[in-house]
């Protein structure tokens, strides 16, 4: 699937590109499954180059993935043909809505081995975020106190469970039909934010990672210690002129290094994993369309080959 014009859904077709050949550093992955971002419809590399020039048509989606590796390129000896994978490829390259997609070699893993492709597919995004805005940005250590906003989304459930693993004190932020599910991740106190003010009950935190935006994260800078850390994922926060802001601000990049270590804790059971829904490549349309992801657990996922 690609879009063939237009930042918009109903511009993504069915339709034949050719298949990419690995430079040196790439590998060229068969794509089993990939997972959809409604937001990347509005984020400036889908349709830019670093440069700042468009991108030429047909843009392909969604750049994170499970599959096989198809091909390797000059200098690749981290994998070999054949072995099943998962990763996050360039943001300014071509995406894994389609059957192949390259990837720098430095960028994929090994596919946890108690997951299949679909439920892979949903896990680099959403993890890498967590775990770089957590234990980089905001260096959480253990016995702090971090407060995570939106906490039953696609971050936000790694966040709470990856913060508790490092033993970190979690309170966290959702609606209430979702307490309990934030609560079971590990949390150890949980919000209603719709009926209490959260700096009404809480103050003096270490850290806090905010996957909402807006109100939430103006009001949060009060909670925080003296020396607190404040890391916000929200995609306004990037354009916003207001300098603090702007240093909370992250983007998630691509390490295979610790994709390989979520894969090792997924599979020893440390890191649940939860898939919104599974499509057919098909119908990636209807993910955009019919499936908001603000109303599931986990993100949609798109099957490309059945396994």
């Amino acid at each position: 699937m690609y879009l063939e014009k237009e930042d918009t859904a109903d511009f993504l077709i069915a339709g034949e590109i050719p298949r990419p050949t690995p430079k040196a550093g790439d590998v060229l992955v068969k794509v089993y499954a990939t997972a959809v971002m409604p937001t990347e419809l509005r984020w400036d590399p889908t349709f830019h180059k670093p440069s700042g020039e468009p991108r030429p048509y047909p843009i392909v989606l969604s750049h994170e993935f499970s599959g096989v590796v198809e091909l390797v390129g000059a200098d690749v000896d981290i994998v070999g043909i054949g072995e099943e994978v998962y990763g996050l490829n360039d943001w300014y390259g071509n995406g894994a809505q389609a059957e192949y997609c390259l990837v720098s070699a430095s960028a994929l893993a090994p596919k946890p081995k108690s997951l299949n492709h679909t439920e892979a597919a949903v896990v680099p995004i959403s993890a890498l975020t967590a775990w770089q805005g957590l234990f980089e940005k905001a260096q959480l250590q253990r016995d702090q106190r971090v407060l995570i906003h939106g906490a039953s989304g696609g971050v936000g459930q790694f966040a709470v469970q990856l913060a508790r693993w490092q033993g970190a004190r979690v309170i966290a932020t959702a609606s209430a039909p979702n307490l309990d599910f934030v609560r079971a991740l590990g949390a150890d106190q949980v919000i209603d934010y719709r009926t209490t003010r959260f700096e009404d009950v809480i103050c003096d935190v270490d850290a806090v990672l905010d996957c909402v935006g807006g109100d939430m994260l103006d009001r949060s800078w009060g909670v925080l210690k003296s020396a607190g850390r404040l890391v916000t994922i929200a995609t306004s926060s990037g354009e916003t002129k207001d300098e603090d802001v702007r240093k909370a601000f992250m983007i998630v990049r691509a390490d295979g290094e610790q994709l390989a270590q979520i894969g090792r804790m997924i599979d020893a059971g440390e890191l649940r994993v939860f898939v919104g829904g599974v499509l057919p490549l098909a119908d990636a349309r209807k993910a955009y369309e019919d499936h908001p992801q603000t109303k599931v657990r986990g993100k949609i996922a798109l099957q490309v080959v059945e396994s």
